[in-house]
């Protein structure tokens, strides 16, 4: 799989997939826009798609730190996740 190919993550059904399949020009990937930041996907890490909506992994990851943060203690395990992502983003 492409790298570009591997930027955007379906969650919609199978069946869903198959029709996009059908329109989608074989030459050519989607541009995908991120629903929170509005950030096309070929500008962002990776891009999940769900039925009607997108959100890129920076967004996600603002969701997650968030999420986190609310708690005001984040666990070790969290902060590693949210370390490693902003790690390599930096990259």
């Amino acid at each position: 799989m492409s790298e570009k190919e591997n930027k955007v993550v379906s969650l919609s059904g199978a069946r869903d997939k198959e029709k996009a399949a059908d329109k989608q020009d074989k030459t050519e990937a989607p541009v995908v826009y991120c629903s929170f930041c509005g950030r096309p996907n070929h500008m962002v890490l990776k891009m999940v798609q769900g039925p009607g909506v997108n959100i890129c992994s920076e967004c996600t990851m603002i969701c997650l730190q968030y999420l986190i943060l609310e708690d005001r203690v984040p666990s070790s395990e969290a902060q590693r996740v949210i370390d490693a992502f902003w790690r390599g983003f930096k990259k």
